[in-house]
């Protein structure tokens, strides 16, 4: 697989796209986001896998999504994250609440090509309630009366997500963090930004291959050092928390916002600026 720049990878991501992300811990695509953004990308559903921050809330803030669905949405030690905080208290956001457990859940459903999983955990919340799409039933296999909950499969139109690095088959080096092989596995296409191109193949190599996701899965690849910063990347570099803290000072108001986007994500020198 020959890499593709990182603007052409943004304009895989068709208005109205539901777009899987990851954390800010998990491997985010920071870079990519910005580039969705200067593609000026509109009515995304965002799916955090399980909770979204910074590049969720750069999209928000933007004007790039019309609905989220995550378990929480947070700029972590920096705060609370302000655009989506704003986009809701104006009602231009849909928000659907879940939780860690559902979304994983789903995600594995989709992943094995079965319409649902059940879950138990949730039972009890009055989260079950504002669910239509949740279903409690009795278990088939209880003796008696043994309520459980069925999530229903979701596939992401586009995981998105950064990672050390890819081979020349589109094999891409995840580590531990197999959240995002689940990711892959679930969505009907798969975007990656790397670190780095390395010779050979990772599935080849028994150290590797249990940390690799398989190129079948994944549509396409740019290559774009420091990728994820702000946020940081396993064994490769850490989160620039002075920037995050700007970032949520800034995007306190709609105009520091603009001067945020206009600094770090739409002008030509931007990437220059990390």
């Amino acid at each position: 697989m020959t890499p593709i720049a990182l603007a052409d990878l943004a304009a895989l991501v068709p208005d109205g796209a539901l777009l899987a992300l990851p954390p800010d811990n998990s491997s985010s695509p920071c870079a990519f986001a910005h580039a969705v953004v200067r593609r000026g990308a509109r009515g995304l559903r965002l799916l955090g896998v399980p909770v979204s921050g910074y590049a969720s809330d750069l999209l928000i803030g933007a004007g790039c999504v019309a609905a989220i669905e995550t378990s929480a949405v947070t700029l972590g030690e920096a705060g609370t994250a302000p655009r989506f905080v704003a986009a809701v208290a104006a009602g231009s956001l849909r928000v659907i609440d879940a939780t860690c457990p559902a979304i994983h859940t789903m995600l594995q459903a989709a992943e094995k090509g079965v319409p649902f999983m059940p879950l138990r955990g949730v039972l009890g919340s009055d989260l079950v309630a504002h669910r239509p799409d949740w279903k409690v039933i009795d278990n088939p296999f209880a003796p008696t009366g043994d309520p459980i909950l069925l999530v229903p499969a979701l596939a992401p139109d586009i995981a998105a997500f950064h990672a050390v690095c890819a081979d020349a088959h589109g094999n891409v080096y995840v580590g531990r963090r197999r959240e995002l092989a689940t990711m892959a596995h679930a969505a009907r296409r798969t975007l990656v930004t790397v670190e780095r191109m390395v010779e050979g193949n990772l599935l080849d190599d028994e150290r590797l291959a249990s940390g690799a996701i398989a190129g079948i899965y994944v549509e396409a690849v740019a290559l774009e050092a420091r990728g994820a910063w702000p946020l940081g990347l396993i064994g490769e570099y850490p989160t620039d928390f002075a920037h995050i803290a700007e970032y949520a000072s800034s995007a306190r108001t709609e105009e520091g916002f603009r001067r945020y986007l206009s600094r770090y994500v739409l002008a030509p020198h931007a990437a220059a600026a990390q």
